[in-house]
């Protein structure tokens, strides 16, 4: 039987702290378990169960998922999700602003699960083509595609329509936004026991990679991610106007504005 740990984070409501460690939640899987049970997990202090509904609406949206080899690596992506969906008011990936940051241009059409493929899909052919072309270059093909997934997966909360509209409200109180997707990403990342390697895509694909030097997978990420928003905009695929900066839920997502 395998023991998997997983760190049980909270965000706290006292204001002099942003997050609490608790004590490690043990989970016990037997070697045969499809995991497909129903599964609790805590987020920023929600009970949550996931049901396998909950995780075939996730991989209806990023197929790719079904990429990952690992069964319980891709079963912990497809969690990770769902649970992070579970706490925002999000339904569904695509119902987020379709931008890089909660208060940049969106895109003319397309959504963030169109974002979330696409970086993964060029991710993966550039890791191909270079190992391709160099023998001797290696790289973990499932930390890639599972990072690539979940690298914004922190959007939940920097996207929340209601916390965008008390940051705008009184900047000074907690910061705007108090926490960027990249440093929530890590955190969800952690929470739902995923490997360091794709907690480090969230956490260090952004401008907070600098700080550190990335890993392999992540310098992909990174690359690919960036390439997407440029190119997006150097095609004139972002939106002049954004119906969504005060922070509404917007009916038309992933419109044509």
């Amino acid at each position: 039987m395998d023991v998997v740990v997983y760190l049980k984070l909270l965000v706290c409501e006292n204001t002099s702290s942003s997050v609490c460690l608790e004590q490690p939640l043990l989970c016990f899987r037997g070697e045969d378990d499809p995991m497909t049970e129903p599964r609790v997990v805590e987020l920023i202090g929600k009970r949550i169960t996931i049901t396998d509904t909950m995780r075939a609406d996730v991989v209806a949206e990023l197929p790719e998922i079904e990429w990952i080899s690992d069964s319980t690596l891709r079963q912990n992506v497809t969690d990770a999700w769902a649970a992070a969906l579970a706490a925002s008011p999000f339904s569904r990936i695509s119902e987020m602003k379709p931008s890089g940051n909660y208060d940049t241009r969106p895109l003319r059409h397309g959504t963030q699960a169109d974002h979330f493929r696409s970086v993964t899909r060029m991710a993966v052919k550039i890791a191909e083509e270079i190992a391709a072309l160099f023998p001797s270059y290696r790289y973990d093909r499932d930390v890639l595609i599972g990072g690539c997934l979940c690298h914004d997966i922190g959007k939940v909360w920097e996207f929340d329509p209601e916390n965008v509209r008390r940051w705008n409200a009184d900047p000074r109180a907690n910061g705007r936004p108090s926490i960027r997707h990249p440093a929530f990403g890590l955190y969800i990342c952690l929470a739902m026991g995923l490997p360091e390697g794709i907690a480090h895509c969230a956490a260090a694909h952004s401008g907070e990679g600098e700080l550190v030097q990335r890993s392999l997978e992540n310098t992909i990420l990174h690359q690919a991610d960036y390439t997407f928003w440029r190119v997006a905009d150097a095609g004139g695929q972002l939106a002049e106007s954004d119906p969504w900066l005060d922070g509404e839920l917007a009916a038309q997502s992933g419109a044509k504005i």
